[in-house]
């Protein structure tokens, strides 16, 4: 039986490398507030990832740069709050930890004593590599993350898979090898060929979560808005959506306002 359906302790990163030992696919979902967390963390789910797309599904902002330290802590600790059974990862967001390794312990630290989450995660591999041991160091568990980094989207200029080179594939193997012998816990891969994501998934202690990755990581994540189908017009290729709550949210929205404008709501049992 797996974690999902027995186990409601709490998850750690000893959990999650036990799931992957025995073969037990990983599930997480992104969250960024306390009531949209509790659900999830209610109905099961393994791993709740706060993630710097707040700055697009919160704030509206056309990509993650925007998003600072101080907004990235307010969203995890609501979501730390909320979970008691599911493991709780948050990202450090763009220019926390790409200006100097103290910079990037000290803004790591912040993040951990301020939210109550239980690991953090970094986009890059061996350029950063350096500043993921010293915040290690920190005792601070580090989820790394590989292929398509959104932060460098202006490097890359588009969203588009990556890793379809082999100089560049064999770069993320390379830079997946190095996070996990430094001590990451796991690498979270974007948007790369299946087989690549399957390649690096055999070749690390670590867990790998894929997102556009492929059904060979150890685990999947997807942002809730887009799984949950509260976005309309994004549709990538490896998007499912699993529920309409675009349809559910627009229904009881009209339904409060035909009873607002006819007078049926409040009725005399819903008023004092």
């Amino acid at each position: 039986m797996g974690y999902l359906t027995t186990d409601k302790k709490k998850i750690t990163v000893k959990t999650l490398l036990k799931m992957k030992a025995e073969g037990e696919k990983i599930a997480q979902l992104t969250a960024y507030d306390f009531t949209t967390a509790t659900i999830f963390d209610e109905a099961g789910i393994d791993s709740i990832h706060v993630g710097d797309s707040g700055s697009n599904v919160i704030a509206g902002n056309a990509d993650t740069l925007p998003v600072t330290v101080d907004e990235m802590i307010f969203m995890a600790r609501a979501v730390a709050r909320a979970c008691k059974h599911a493991f709780v990862v948050c990202d450090m967001p763009f220019g926390s930890y790409q200006i100097s390794k103290e910079d990037a312990v000290r803004n790591a630290v912040k993040i951990m004593k301020e939210t109550g989450v239980d690991a953090l995660k970094l986009e890059g591999g061996v350029e950063i590599l350096d500043t993921v041991k010293a915040i290690l160091a920190a005792g601070i568990p580090v989820e790394g993350h590989l292929g398509l980094t959104p932060q460098s989207i202006h490097k890359f200029g588009g969203y588009g898979l990556r890793a379809k080179e082999q100089a560049e594939a064999d770069k993320l193997l390379s830079d997946a090898i190095a996070l996990d012998e430094a001590g990451c816990f796991g690498i979270t891969l974007e948007k790369v060929p299946a087989q690549l994501a399957k390649k690096v998934t055999e070749s690390i202690h670590g867990i790998t979560i894929g997102i556009g990755a492929g059904s060979y990581t150890d685990g999947q994540v997807l942002v809730y808005a887009d799984a949950l189908g509260m976005t309309q017009n994004f549709k990538p290729k490896f998007l499912r959506r699993f529920a309409d709550m675009n349809k559910c949210m627009t229904d009881g929205v009209q339904s409060f306002m035909s009873a607002v404008k006819d007078s049926s709501f409040p009725n005399e049992e819903e008023s004092y």
